[in-house]
């Protein structure tokens, strides 16, 4: 009963940070370029987010008459469960969440992440949505190799497949690691410069297009909740955070590491423009990849030669 109540907990909560989180976007995005940003709804613009959800929810959803109308309707709904149940991995002092074997519950699970959006382009039977939903495929796979890797060769290190990590700072130790694990979650939640499924410029809003209201929340909560349990993920594995304690100080640092992620990817989106397309998939094919397998090659030599010994 307690761990279905710790669920329900983490679940509100990452709904609740999901909706702020946008409005954090929005207010670091416009101050980055020169202008307020939302500023009219409540206090310095708190009610902005839940304008925005009752609009969406409650707007009438519409739909192409040419798409497949079941796999459209599963889509959204699979992609925010999916989403939702990565959260599962969150490294708390309760037993429910304490897996031994967590990182291969969300290698699992991030591997499903693409059938959502794939799903949601091909059942649009739209060129840009197919188009944004094939590119997008191609990109999380191909980052989700390098994402493994660098998962698999900290973890190597530790002996250990779950998230309840020591304190160790993991970061300081291996720097280009951690640069090629943040690039690849970059990657991997397709978010600027590498937002290739949503190429605003050349595809319209590339997978999503013919999505409105309610479908069109659905994937914007699992897309952005991702991008939030990626700056949990990367809180946890190299800066330090054995795990989550509701009564401590530590709760608090914590939650100010994850702000601090969430605020690199915005910041990302405000600096770089996005990449060009062979040059995305050159950079996980010919430099991340040979790099975190080489990597990961040594440690298991390294161990290896350690236990014959």
């Amino acid at each position: 009963m307690l761990g279905l109540m710790i669920n329900a907990v983490v679940l509100v909560s990452v709904l609740i940070s999901v909706a702020f989180f946008t409005l954090f976007e929005r207010k670091v995005l416009s101050y980055m370029q020169g202008r307020k940003g939302p500023n009219k709804v409540s206090f310095i613009a708190i009610g902005q987010p839940i304008g925005d959800a009752i609009k969406l929810f409650t707007k009438e959803m519409v739909w192409p008459l040419v798409s497949n109308r079941l796999p459209y309707l599963v889509a959204p709904v699979m992609s925010l469960i999916i989403a939702l149940l990565l959260w599962q991995v969150f490294p708390m002092d309760s037993s429910s969440f304490s897996l031994s074997w967590g990182v291969m519950l969300f290698l699992c699970l991030s591997s499903l992440n693409v059938y959502g959006t794939l799903m949601a382009g091909w059942s649009s039977n739209s060129k840009y949505a197919l188009f944004g939903a094939l590119r997008a495929a191609a990109q999380t796979i191909s980052y989700e190799v390098s994402l493994a890797l660098v998962l698999l060769f900290v973890f190597f290190l530790l002996f250990k497949l779950s998230f309840v990590l020591s304190s160790i700072w993991f970061f300081s130790l291996m720097f280009p690691v951690s640069l090629i694990w943040f690039a690849s979650c970059a990657a991997e939640t397709n978010r600027a410069p590498f937002d290739f499924a949503e190429g605003e410029s050349e595809l319209v809003s590339g997978f999503n297009v013919e999505y409105s209201a309610v479908g069109f929340a659905l994937i914007f909560l699992a897309e952005y909740g991702n991008i939030i349990l990626m700056s949990m993920l990367t809180s946890v594995v190299f800066f330090g955070g054995p795990f989550f304690l509701w009564y401590s100080s530590s709760s608090v640092i914590y939650s100010v590491k994850i702000v601090f992620f969430c605020f690199c990817f915005i910041w990302l989106r405000a600096t770089f423009p996005r990449f060009r397309y062979d040059r995305l998939m050159g950079l996980t094919w010919k430099g991340f990849l040979p790099f975190s397998l080489s990597l990961l090659l040594v440690v298991s030599i390294v161990q290896s030669v350690g236990f014959i010994v």
